[in-house]
């Protein structure tokens, strides 16, 4: 079975069991468990099968687990022998393409996105914020609600798909925000269970350590094409300290990047990782992409027959 894209999930897609049945039926899948807690210097396999969902939801437990159990998936799909063209991920899961198209081992991912979660985390702890999900109005006008904002920092942050737009920043100018997006016409704002002003400016101390700890790290040449959240383009890896570092404190242009593949012939896709939110995302995006789901196993041998 061959597709276009491959997609890997964002934070947030995380669930207490996830990857057992992964880690029980595919050899390819526990192997990348074991090097996974390896790399980490803890139990990968333990957090994601035991933990309760407030342990996971924390963003220094939860982007190692999503990780992991993305790269186990994909190494079983690979046994499968499921080929893609391109790989796409959202906010974290470009770390898990990077990861899977050969730009990092899988070795060093662990330890970037290990980094990555607890500096974020560090972050969010620092920083009284939030996120929130804007529906039905157009992006336009989230962006001017955004930039009405007098009481701090509020910025749209993931365009996830028509209708659908998160925006992010400081409590106080989130609240301020969300109330603009109301008095334009939002149908819904509903506030995000994360405590973190996730793809801002607010990010910038972060993002400045993540770059100066990724600089010691050595890339290789991608074995297929990156879609790159910045600007929903194929990923140039001349510069991915700096690159890493502006992913952190800007927005996520899933819609634009989805697009931008469509364009170039990428009309299937299977995400790859916990839940299907990016699969909800490509029916709104286009009616035209073919997008399938993996849920343990019993996903990876449908995406193999």
């Amino acid at each position: 079975m061959n597709y276009g894209f491959a997609f890997f999930p964002g934070q947030g897609a995380q669930a207490p069991g996830m990857g057992k049945d992964l880690y029980e039926n595919s050899q390819a899948a526990k192997l990348v468990f074991e090097e996974a807690s390896e790399g980490a210097g803890l139990d990968v396999a333990k957090l994601c099968f035991e933990s309760d969902k407030e342990t996971l939801s924390r963003t220094e437990n939860s982007q190692i687990a999503i990780f992991t159990h993305s790269m186990a998936a994909w190494a079983a799909l690979k046994e499968a022998g499921v080929e893609f063209k391109a790989a796409a991920g959202f906010s974290l899961g470009e770390y898990t393409a990077l990861a899977a198209a050969g730009v990092v081992s899988l070795a060093d991912g662990v330890k970037i996105v290990s980094m990555r979660g607890k500096l974020m985390q560090q972050a969010a702890d620092s920083i009284d914020g939030g996120m929130a999900a804007i529906l039905g109005l157009k992006d336009s006008a989230i962006e001017e609600a955004c930039a009405k904002v007098t009481s701090g920092v509020a910025r749209p942050v993931n365009y996830n798909c028509p209708g659908q737009l998160v925006i992010a920043g400081e409590k106080a100018a989130l609240a301020e925000a969300i109330e603009n997006c109301k008095a334009a016409g939002a149908r819904r704002a509903l506030p995000l269970a994360v405590s973190g002003a996730f793809h801002t400016p607010l990010m910038a101390k972060a993002a400045a350590e993540l770059r100066a700890y990724v600089a010691d790290f050595t890339f290789s040449a991608p074995k297929m094409d990156i879609y790159s959240n910045l600007d929903g383009k194929v990923y140039d890896c001349s510069d991915l300290p700096a690159h890493l570092e502006q992913h952190m404190i800007s927005p996520v242009r899933w819609t634009q990047l989805v697009k931008t593949g469509m364009a170039a012939g990428l009309t299937s896709a299977c995400e790859i990782g916990p839940g299907k939110t990016l699969t909800g995302f490509a029916g709104k995006i286009s009616k035209e992409l073919t997008c399938k789901t993996v849920q343990d196993m019993a996903g990876v041998q449908a995406a193999a027959e």
